[in-house]
């Protein structure tokens, strides 16, 4: 298979009958998408938003789009089964979700081709869970960052007194050297904690349940995101989004093996933009468990959670009782706009059939949230994926 500069050969083993899913753009306002063909607005605000640095402005149009979604997809789960369950069990269909085996490999050279592509001075994330990246070299200098476990970056320069300079994704900053994995010994892990992954080279991506254009979307995903890939043959591509699997065209999307990156992290302060310092603390108390595992069914933010696992201890720390399952989640809080959202507030996300995965709001256009076992508790954009609702709790 050629792939675009730049991206490399990905060699892949597919099952016969594997089905996967298609691409393109489309508007926020239906549960079925059906047309194939670029929505006009979408392209603007999704590449705003990706791009920009203003987080108000980001939240104001990218919330825009959410805000017209259409009632089927926020439909009050309370009527569905799945609402009805009450117990330890994920948001999902009733049961734990089945591993599969990855059928898309890269060869020892595609990985080592990738690394020499990517990194001239290659250093690793050597932590339990994540590394801070600060925008300065030492421990009073203010982080603007994280490195999560096993992510790759360039190392531009190493401080006499133990502070790299680093570049990870969009982030540039200064790490501790110590925490890093470096030279040869890097090159050789880099080989086994990769991944390869699907980037989106569309203004706006449908992921779909089958291997056809009329096949249920159940997402969308902006241009420039990164997508864990499973199997993939000729035409389409299987891939992982938080817990859900689905199909993507293989047109729009650019293959390669990846390290994972580091994210943007905006800290929140109180009596900043109307935010109190119950909001202020509730995200900075959830960003203590970045990288911590993710267990279908788990409540525990140390040993395992899920994705409404973690949002319900994250509240009843902070002395607020919110239901277990994120559809029950969504029911039970007051409905606002995807533009208004505060850090602390929720935001929910459906698989094409009603909501499945929750978020928490933490500032700067990003949540953060219990995403699957390969990720664990992670920070990412709001707009990932679609967002289909948004619910808030408290009330300052």
């Amino acid at each position: 298979m050629n792939f675009n500069k730049k991206v490399l050969k990905i060699s892949s083993l597919c099952v016969a009958g594997t089905v996967i899913v298609a691409v393109s753009t489309a508007g926020l306002s239906a549960v079925s998408y059906t047309s194939e063909e670029p929505v006009a607005g979408i392209s603007v605000s999704l590449n705003d938003y990706y791009t920009s640095k203003s987080s108000a402005n980001e939240i104001a149009f990218a919330g825009a789009l959410a805000d017209n979604i259409s009632p089927d997809v926020v439909q009050n789960q309370d009527d569905s089964e799945d609402a009805k369950v009450d117990d330890a069990t994920d948001e999902s269909l009733g049961e734990a979700p089945e591993e599969e085996p990855t059928e898309a490999e890269a060869t020892e050279k595609e990985k080592e081709d990738a690394i020499a592509l990517n990194y001239k001075n290659l250093g690793i994330a050597k932590v339990d869970n994540y590394l801070n990246i600060r925008k300065g070299p030492g421990e009073d200098k203010k982080v603007i960052g994280k490195l999560p476990k096993n992510a790759g970056c360039e190392i531009y320069k190493i401080t006499d007194d133990g502070w790299a300079k680093i570049k990870s994704g969009k982030v540039t900053g200064y790490v501790s050297s110590e925490y890093l994995v470096t030279g040869d010994e890097a090159k050789e892990l880099a080989k086994e904690v990769g991944m390869i992954v699907a980037t989106v080279n569309t203004t706006t991506l449908k992921v779909r349940e089958e291997a056809n254009t009329d096949s249920t979307c159940l997402t969308l995903i902006p241009e420039g995101e990164e997508l864990e890939v499973k199997k993939m043959n000729d035409e389409w591509v299987k891939i992982v989004i938080d817990n859900d699997k689905g199909f993507v065209s293989k047109e729009y999307v650019d293959l390669s093996y990846q390290l994972a990156k580091g994210v943007f992290v905006e800290e929140v302060e109180a009596g900043t933009n109307g935010v109190s310092s119950v909001r202020a603390n509730m995200v900075a108390y959830a960003k203590q468990f970045l990288g911590n595992s993710y267990v279908w069914g788990g409540t525990s933010l140390t040993n395992g959670t899920d994705c409404s696992g973690f949002t319900m201890r994250i509240y009843e720390h902070f002395g607020y009782n919110i239901t277990r399952t994120s559809r029950s989640q969504a029911a039970s809080g007051r409905t606002i706009p995807a533009s208004s959202v505060k850090p602390g507030d929720l935001v929910f996300y459906s698989n094409g059939g009603g909501i499945n995965h929750v978020a928490m709001y933490i500032g700067g256009g990003q949540v953060i949230h219990a995403s699957n076992p390969r990720s664990g508790i992670k920070i990412s954009n709001m707009y990932y994926r679609t967002p289909v609702k948004a619910v808030r709790f408290i009330n300052d």
